[in-house]
């Protein structure tokens, strides 16, 4: 990502963080911009952002974004109601932000709690913001390419080089048991070799 790109991320996804923060939603940033930040790069125009708003938080969350984004109530509210997702898209930079409202799945309480605050960006566009660890995004990624009939072969790249960047540094105890959690052990044997069973 070059730095006038990564100005632009900054930008699109600072008023997002700031919204969260004014609104104490608990979010992180997962995707392909967390595997990019373990180090697997690859350029995105799409930011994935996972946040736990609630309902009441609606109006106030809307409230924030001024004409510089498209953002559509109908697709919030829909999407709280779902526990699913909505975007908003970034008319300065082009950018969108897919927010994922979390589930309540063990994984996706551990994915919030596990999160590492990082900073993003820098000099005066630096932007601090929780980032999905490394285990975290490499189940995460598996998931979306079970979802996607295993047919994203830029989803399982970004996990291959994650794998092959962090070597000894996975925790693979969490990583085999959240596999089972979220129904992708065998993806993971396939990516790790046999795991304990």
């Amino acid at each position: 990502m070059s730095q006038s790109d990564a100005d632009e991320f900054v930008t699109t996804l600072g008023p997002v963080v700031v919204a969260f923060n004014r609104l104490k939603i608990p979010h992180y940033v997962g995707g392909s911009v967390a595997s990019s930040y373990h180090g697997a790069v690859r350029s995105t125009m799409d930011i994935d952002l996972v946040c736990d708003m609630q309902e009441q938080q609606i109006s106030e969350f809307l409230s924030q974004f001024s004409q510089d984004f498209y953002v559509s109530e109908i697709a919030v509210r829909q999407a709280v109601a779902r526990r699913a997702c909505f975007n908003l898209i970034d008319y300065r930079t082009s950018y969108k932000v897919d927010v994922f409202i979390m589930r309540g799945r063990p994984f996706d309480r551990a994915c919030m709690a596990r999160a590492q605050r990082a900073n993003l960006g820098s000099g005066d566009l630096s932007l601090s913001v929780p980032i999905a660890t490394v285990e975290d995004t490499i189940i995460s990624k598996l998931e979306w390419y079970r979802l996607t009939d295993e047919t994203s072969d830029r989803q399982w790249d970004d996990v291959s080089r994650l794998v092959r960047l962090v070597g000894s540094k996975i925790d693979l105890e969490y990583l085999w048991s959240m596999a089972q959690d979220v129904g992708v052990s065998n993806l993971l044997d396939r990516l790790l070799g046999p795991g304990p069973r």
